[in-house]
């Protein structure tokens, strides 16, 4: 009975071990098949029962737990630095060559050899200077270049020009490469590493008008002697030439200059300050003609008539103009020629020959137009003029248009523009009369301008034309620079919201076409850069002021200066 009892307690025993033991330990015993029960079976699927849960509650946790560990970690850590890409050391012989330290040496390398090409192209800069100075003369063969003459110191300029652009090219490779290196002590970013030489070239830049060497007489007026300006050919540029040409004479004949009164010429005290030539010459050289017929208590008479040209009619005039001149309340003496000169082909005379035909006793003398006289051409087209004088020159446009043309250039341009006299009008038939022609196809025009404004590179240009809209809205749409249109700025109708040409309302010249030209002519002389129109006096006066003011540039032209128009239509 005892035994009984002893054993089933050991079986009691084995069981509660059983089912607190782990499974490994039940695989290792040899005899746990022997041992299982009921109860044995009932501990092992609460014991599968429970792994499962816990089993799931880990997951269910993990899920949970993830999301706010990936939101910790976003928000604490410098992405940026982790996901960098960082070159990888690579040691060469002895552990001492990295790739950086290779880098920096091919980049020293490139350096090296960039400075060698500067230098030799700053040589080839100094060379073209050299010649650009000389009396050079380049022969090959057949083909000669004489580097004087003004076509082939436009090709000099170009060779110039491209070799500054590779130079400034190569500086700024330079400076890219040394860009890595701005952190070390050891390179000066801020050095200049072109030649100092380069710093103040300009493609285009002024012309040294050499004032000092200005050939000049004095004008000294005897009193009570008058010289009467008498202008008739052409249009107000025509006149403007006239006006100054006779200024020449009346200081080679010590006399007043009287300026026509505007009931047979222009208005001229609309367009010029007459009080400025008087101001520079620091005397009263130059009368009104009102104040001419005060001083002669309007007993208007020319003394003496001697006509400067004789053909195709005495002194250039009509009947028309004598009638105006009558009209105005001055009496003519006889009209008569001092030698035979033709408008059409008039010879070059000296100071000598004006003294010996032209001088008289006579208060009053009239020697009619002279546009077109050829007296000591290089003396009278010299800047400043042939006359002594304080100022930049003596006939120029008054104060008010010479504002206005500032205001304007302020508003619509700015300091760097290229100015276009793009005559038109009337231009065809006159042009091709001429030998070569100077009437271009506007294809042919564009092309033109588009290679002076790459040389002035210029934002914008200014047009002062007589041309339809028509031609010149081809013309806009061909004048590209860059793959980028130009442009082409004229004159807008007025609009009390803009107020550049207020001076020219309060003082009642707004609508006057001549003020209007006027202010084109002074826009123009202040451009940059300047395209006339071959066989134009409003060219060549446009011209004159550029000289007199200084504003002249080496790349100022002609249109299409050189060439000869690809199309030319037959005579009639």
């Amino acid at each position: 009975m005892m035994e009984r009892e002893l054993s089933d307690e050991e079986e009691d025993r084995e069981n509660l071990i059983l089912q607190n033991a782990r499974p490994n330990d039940a695989v290792k015993s040899p005899d746990h098949r022997n041992h299982r029960s009921a109860f044995g079976i009932d501990g092992e699927l609460r014991s599968r029962v429970s792994g499962a849960a816990r089993r799931f509650n880990k997951r269910y946790i993990l899920a949970i737990s993830l999301p706010v560990v990936i939101l910790i970690v976003f928000f604490t850590t410098d992405l940026k630095n982790v996901f960098r890409m960082r070159v990888p050391s690579i040691r060469g012989i002895g552990g001492n060559g990295l790739l950086a330290d290779r880098m920096r040496e091919s980049e020293l390398r490139a350096l090296y050899l960039l400075k060698q090409q500067e230098i030799e192209l700053v040589k080839m800069w100094n060379y073209t200077t050299l010649i650009g100075g000389s009396n050079f003369s380049l022969v090959n063969n057949s083909n000669s270049v004489d580097l004087n003459s003004g076509k082939d110191i436009g090709v000099l300029e170009d060779l110039k020009s491209r070799v500054f652009g590779q130079i400034s090219l190569n500086k700024q490779v330079q400076g890219t490469l040394l860009s890595a290196h701005e952190d070390e002590g050891s390179v000066d970013l801020s050095a200049n590493y072109t030649d100092s030489s380069l710093s103040d070239w300009a493609r285009c830049k002024k012309v040294d008008q050499r004032l000092g060497d200005r050939k000049t007489i004095e004008w000294n007026p005897k009193s009570n002697k008058y010289l009467f300006a008498i202008c008739v050919s052409g249009q107000m540029s025509n006149h403007l030439i006239c006006l100054e040409k006779h200024m020449f004479f009346a200081a080679l004949l010590n006399r007043f200059l009287v300026i026509p009164s505007s009931k047979v010429d222009y208005e001229f005290h609309r367009l010029l300050d007459i009080d400025h030539i008087n101001k520079c010459l620091g005397r009263k050289v130059v009368v009104t003609f009102e104040e001419f017929a005060e001083s002669k208590k309007n007993h208007l008479h020319v003394d003496k008539f001697m006509c400067y040209f004789s053909l195709p009619q005495p002194c250039f005039m009509d009947d028309e103009r004598v009638k105006k001149l009558k009209g105005s309340g001055v009496s003519l003496s006889k009209v008569e020629a001092v030698w035979k000169e033709d408008v059409k082909k008039p010879k070059q005379r000296t100071v000598q020959d004006v003294l010996a035909k032209f001088s008289s006793d006579s208060d009053v003398i009239a020697i009619g137009d002279v546009f077109f006289a050829d007296v000591e051409r290089d003396w009278v087209m010299q800047p400043g003029g042939p006359i002594a004088h304080k100022c930049k020159t003596l006939i120029e446009p008054s104060r008010l248009i010479l504002l206005t043309a500032q205001r304007f250039i302020q508003t619509f341009l700015g300091k760097d523009f290229v100015a276009l006299h793009f005559r038109r009008h009337g231009f065809l038939k006159f042009c091709n009369a001429k030998q070569p022609s100077c009437f271009y196809p506007v294809p042919q025009a564009a092309e033109c301008i588009n290679r002076v404004v790459e040389r002035a590179s210029s934002p914008v240009i200014y047009l002062s034309t007589d041309a339809a809209e028509s031609e010149t809205g081809l013309l806009q749409s061909l004048v590209v620079l860059n793959r980028k249109t130009v442009p082409l700025v004229q004159r807008p109708a007025r609009n009390s919201a803009e107020k550049w040409d207020a001076l020219l309302y309060r003082h009642g010249l707004e609508g006057d076409s001549q003020v209007e030209a006027m202010l084109d002519k002074t826009i123009c002389a202040l451009s940059s850069v300047f395209i006339g129109s071959s066989g134009s006096t409003f060219t060549d006066d446009i011209l004159r002021l550029r000289k007199d003011w200084g504003s002249a540039s080496q790349c100022d032209e002609y249109l299409c200066q050189g060439e000869l128009p690809n199309f030319i239509a037959e005579d009639e």
